[in-house]
């Protein structure tokens, strides 16, 4: 029997050492339309690993303007996959959460003798910071999204941390911001961005402009917007300011097309063996972009209108069995042109599974292997994985009849990961290892799903046994 190892997930990161055109480009696939901002970011990114960036304040300060829906926080999630290989790893900041002077209590913590000084967890804490990095990369990403928000004692606050790269919290403990890349996103002056792009009336609609002159009365405006918000010690603290242009429709088909790409993806992740494949005519993708496209919200506006139009008439007909595995599904527009129409041809019935599969997750590389080597014995198919990440993929691509998982998994929680897995399949059968057991709480709710534990150390014969135990009941079931 083939013994299937899942490989770590790859990443697309720029090794140490490329030139920063390399990561440029990376960036520009990624982000589709605002090569000024990945220029403008890349060279900080690569001061911080050659070892060169200032000491005693964070890599880089940026600030992020535009209109609604061009990529200012997809650029930011963007660089995350690059450097992390998972684009959450962001520590973002919502500051429409902090309108209120007395919130800023929130990020650092109520200080001693003042109510609630326990009960108030600081947002902003160095373990915080490094667990949004990773093992390949250990510069921190830290999102403050719409600082327009905020209020000015938040905005005030973060002067130490732009300046000195150190936050001190209400316990009087320190973090250190030296290790991290700061954003911050604005919508300041879109409204008047807008009108210059398209200005109704006046001699100015009669006139034609350059992309550049364009460009840079775009500028224009959002400096002078950010220079009426922001007091000047706030913005000379910051490395550079990026003005994103509304997409043209030049980057809209390319983002149509990442989209598309990506919604295949989730399908393939997602429904496994159950897979089917999407054609998209050209005729279809001209009626998404003709209903996707908006001045007003950018590239969120398609997103809006693949979902309605595409995603869920797919959904409903995968629930309702209209689509085979395998199948090829076509999506075009009918012929009064004022819907798509999605046909599905071929798929097999039933995908038949011919041995067990079983899915060991577990970060000790050797008992992981000592595992899938006794269980190979038993004719079983293996799949292993050593992270959250690496279990995912395998469970939602082959759907194992059986999953291994131990409650420690270094930097993933595997009691989460076994009740998700549990809830996506309720007729898998989801083992959790553990050394040392885990709370009461915790415990009743593992064992309210009826979910076996195994308890370390154990004898490999007790794997085995408990496997085959799980596998043999059900078969009986099935065959009741």
């Amino acid at each position: 029997m083939e013994h299937f190892i899942l490989p770590p997930q790859p990443t697309s990161r720029s090794p140490l050492g490329a030139q920063p055109s390399d990561l440029v480009t990376l960036l520009s696939q990624k982000v589709v339309g605002q090569s000024a901002a990945t220029k403008a970011i890349v060279p900080y990114v690569y001061m911080y690993q050659s070892g060169l960036a200032p000491e005693g304040r964070p890599a880089g300060v940026f600030l992020l303007l535009g209109p609604t829906g061009t990529g200012k926080t997809k650029t930011i999630e963007a660089i995350a996959e690059l450097l992390h290989g998972d684009e959450k790893k962001i520590l973002k900041i919502d500051c429409g959460e902090f309108q209120m002077e007395h919130e800023t209590a929130k990020l650092v913590g109520a200080p001693p003798g003042y109510l609630g000084h326990r009960e108030t967890i600081p947002l902003l804490t160095q373990q915080q910071l490094t667990e949004v990095t990773s093992l390949d990369c250990d510069l921190a990403l830290v999102l403050f999204d719409e600082i327009e928000k905020a209020a000015h004692s938040i905005t005030k606050l973060l002067l130490g941390i732009l300046d000195k790269g150190i936050l001190r919290l209400g316990d009087n403990t320190s973090v250190n911001f030296e290790k991290s890349l700061i954003f911050f996103t604005s919508n300041l002056g879109s409204r008047e961005m807008m009108k210059e792009i398209n200005p109704n009336i006046g001699f100015q609609s009669a006139t034609a402009r350059s992309q550049i002159d364009l460009t840079t009365r775009l500028e224009s405006i959002a400096l002078g917007a950010v220079r009426k918000r922001f007091s000047p010690e706030f913005v000379n603290r910051i490395d550079a300011v990026v003005t994103y242009n509304p997409l043209d429709a030049g980057a809209i088909e390319i983002i149509l097309d990442h989209d598309l790409r990506a919604l295949q993806d989730h399908v393939n992740l997602r429904l496994g063996e159950r897979y089917f494949s999407i054609e998209v005519t050209p005729e279809a993708k001209r009626f998404l972009l003709q209903r996707g496209v908006s001045q007003e919200y950018g590239a969120r506006e398609l997103k809006r209108t693949i979902h309605r139009q595409l995603t869920q008439p797919l959904a409903t007909m995968v629930t309702r069995g209209e689509i085979l595995p395998g199948a090829q599904v076509s999506i075009s527009v009918t012929d009064a042109g004022e819907a798509l129409s999605i046909v599905c041809i071929g798929g097999a019935t039933k995908v038949v599974r011919q041995t067990t599969t079983v899915l060991i997750v577990d970060d000790n590389h050797d008992l992981l292997f000592f595992l899938a080597g006794q269980m190979k014995e038993e004719g079983w198919e293996i799949l292993i994985a050593e992270n959250g990440a690496q279990a995912r993929l395998a469970f939602y691509q082959r759907r194992p009849d059986v999953v291994l998982l131990d409650y420690c998994l270094g930097d993933d929680d595997g009691f989460k990961l076994g009740l998700e897995f549990h809830a996506q399949a309720p007729l898998t059968h989801i083992i959790l290892m553990t050394g040392g057991g885990f709370p009461d709480e915790l415990q009743s709710v593992w064992d309210g799903q009826g979910l076996p534990v195994l308890y370390k150390p154990f004898l490999a014969q007790d794997v085995l046994n408990l496997v085959r135990g799980r596998i043999s009941k059900a078969a009986a079931t099935a065959a009741a």
